[in-house]
């Protein structure tokens, strides 16, 4: 599997709308964390802690796989995100310790 990365940006109504959609959106994305393909995920904060946005580091079969996995987001059909971004990545660190 390919690794990705999924960059979220809230809309203007992000915060209030997060309260509402988080648990749909954690509950689509538990198959992916059961299946162990979520390497890191969660909010990007300003410096009060308040969320901007998301990021989403996962394993997919391919790109298309990653911006079908993106699309169906409940942050993205719920209005959370104004825009989304999707792109392969590689991982460089950590590196494999013997």
């Amino acid at each position: 599997m390919k690794l990705f990365v999924m960059i979220g940006y809230d809309g203007p109504n992000g915060l209030a709308l997060r309260q509402e959609i988080r648990p749909a959106h954690l509950a689509n994305l538990e198959p992916l964390d059961q299946a162990r393909r979520i390497r890191h995920g969660g909010p990007l904060l300003k410096e009060s802690g308040e969320p901007v946005g998301s990021a989403i580091v996962f394993e997919a079969e391919s790109l298309g796989a990653a911006r079908e996995i993106a699309a169906q987001d409940p942050y993205v059909t719920g209005g959370v995100f104004e825009r989304y971004e999707v792109y392969e990545t590689k991982g460089v660190f950590p590196q494999a310790q013997d």
